[in-house]
């Protein structure tokens, strides 16, 4: 093992190398060996034509994390599950400038392992009958993708996606502390994710592991229980001070309560103000409210705030899992997204994502950009972003109940919540509700059968029921024939009984013992 500069390790990137990187949005990768490959490409105009493997979404939704590699001749190919942390590499595949592909998260978490192994790929059911089907394009997010790496196999008289190994050239990790003999520990990382598995197809694929640490111990002075990547993996270690480059996400510098290491009081966390986000909060938290003890899941985004709703309404009774290896706590949101305050538990990625597969999850609440009338998703690409599915595909397609959250309409939308309801003072110019989807990020045809699927937004609640996207609910004090039932295209169904949402979903306070 050296220890060497970002500069000297951006040095070692040679050109036409596939380079795979860790990272969960904002946590827990390797920003200044990522800055140092960009400032030596605009100096000496190398490398070039890279290929890019990451998992989830990773970067600050600007500039940082992967979009480092965001220019036309230093990056060719991207093969990534999230792409909203990198808009720049987005734009770079809407502009056909790169060939982009998009895997689930979780296949790629998975692929490491299975690369470390010398086995072929990943086989697996997640991702049949969504755009990463090679039949509905093979996860090929623009036109200059020349074809699917994906391919269907059929094994048992069942179909399966077959996601293919590549050799890893070169392997950007991050972690606390390195010894001198490279042993790498993650006290202050809120998680390791997928490291250890990098490290090793790294290793095996006779590419390079380069490590960034806040610092370096003496031989022999950590504890072997606590070393994720062992020193016998790690040809490289970047020593990084900078808290800029190396904080605990894009957005806190640190924060021991991620860690294990400090137990927050949580009833000091404020409550989140009363908004039209809060109301579909509050109404997916509804669907939590009546189970016992569930196993949840909590997407990025809006659905993330419903554990700070469970924990205003003192609802401790459940256990939140986030993608990134997160088991209980409270999920951080924005740039912090993948961590918790109080975590009980933190496993590699791929063990987080094993589980959901098997159908380990009671309810999952997630986003949506679009909803069909067939009950088909969208969260992947629309409009001019090229956003990713992240872990969506694999939880969508495997939880057994399925919660979507979203706002009725976007585009120059004004809509509050006054005097215990809902105030629409400018409705969106669209409908998130269509008659068919952009692209199909998930549909209810791949779904476990029997799965409940239901779609909240503030002024309308909506159930999948015999293949339609049915009507439920709407908000009080609404125009529901002008503000809901105009906008909805053919082929959606309406209850014979439609609902009125409660009026504590709109109210100030906490809701107090609400349940279904």
């Amino acid at each position: 093992m050296q220890i060497i500069t970002s500069g000297q390790a951006a040095a070692l990137i040679r050109d036409g190398v596939t380079v795979a990187a860790s990272g969960f949005g904002g946590c827990c990768h390797p920003e200044a060996i990522s800055a140092a490959v960009e400032a030596r490409f605009l100096a000496e105009g190398k490398p070039l034509n890279l290929t890019l493997l990451f998992a989830a979404s990773t970067g600050d939704r600007k500039t940082r994390g992967m979009g480092h590699f965001a220019y036309e001749g230093l990056t060719a190919r991207v093969i990534a599950g999230g792409w909203r942390g990198t808009p720049r590499l987005g734009a770079l595949a809407l502009a056909e400038k790169i060939e982009a592909h998009c895997w689930p998260q979780g296949v790629i978490a998975q692929l490491y392992r299975a690369i470390a192994a010398g086995q072929p790929g990943v086989i697996t059911h997640i991702g049949l009958g969504s755009f990463m089907d090679p039949l509905h394009g093979g996860g090929r997010m623009n036109a200059s993708t020349p074809q699917s790496l994906v391919e269907r196999v059929t094994l048992r008289g069942r179909d399966w996606l077959l996601y293919p190994s590549m050799p890893l050239d070169c392997v950007l990790l991050r972690g606390t502390t390195a010894d001198e003999d490279g042993n790498v520990t993650f006290e202050d990382e809120a998680f390791s994710l997928d490291v250890l598995a990098m490290a090793q197809a790294g290793r095996n694929s006779g590419g390079i592991v380069m490590v960034q640490v806040k610092q370096v111990a003496r031989k022999g002075s950590l504890l072997a229980g606590d070393v994720r990547i062992p020193g016998a993996l790690v040809d490289y270690v970047v020593v990084c001070k900078d808290p800029a480059q190396h904080g605990v996400s894009f957005g806190e510098t640190d924060n021991l309560s991620y860690t294990g290491r400090f137990r927050a009081a949580v009833n000091r966390l404020a409550p989140a103000p009363l908004s039209a986000d809060k109301v579909i909060q509050r109404r997916a938290f509804v669907e939590l409210a009546p189970l016992t003890f569930p196993t949840i899941n909590l997407g990025i985004g809006i659905a993330a705030g419903i554990g700070r709703i469970a924990a205003e309404e003192d609802f401790l009774d459940y256990t939140v899992t986030i993608e990134s290896g997160v088991i209980g706590g409270i999920p951080a949101e924005e740039l912090s997204f993948g961590a918790a305050v109080n975590p009980a538990a933190i496993i590699p990625q791929a063990s987080q994502f094993d589980f959901y597969d098997g159908g380990g999850l009671d309810i999952a609440f997630l986003g949506m950009a679009e909803v069909d009338v067939r009950g088909a998703v969208n969260v992947s690409r629309f409009g001019d972003a090229v956003v990713g599915v992240g872990g969506f595909t694999n939880i969508s397609q495997t939880a057994r109940r399925v919660v979507y959250l979203g706002s009725f309409s976007t585009g120059g939308a004004d809509i509050g919540v006054r005097d215990g309801r809902l105030d629409i003072v400018q409705d969106g110019r669209h409908c998130k509700i269509v008659d068919a989807v952009t692209q199909i990020s998930s549909s209810p045809d791949f779904a476990p059968e029997g799965q409940p699927q239901t779609v909240v937004t503030e002024r309308a609640v909506f159930r999948v029921i015999e293949g339609h996207l049915t009507l439920t609910e709407v908000a009080p004090g609404i125009d529901v024939r002008g503000h809901v039932l105009e906008r909805l295209p053919k082929g959606v169904a309406v209850a014979d009984q439609l609902v009125e949402m409660d009026a504590r979903l709109f109210a100030s306070g906490a809701m107090k013992g609400f349940s279904a």
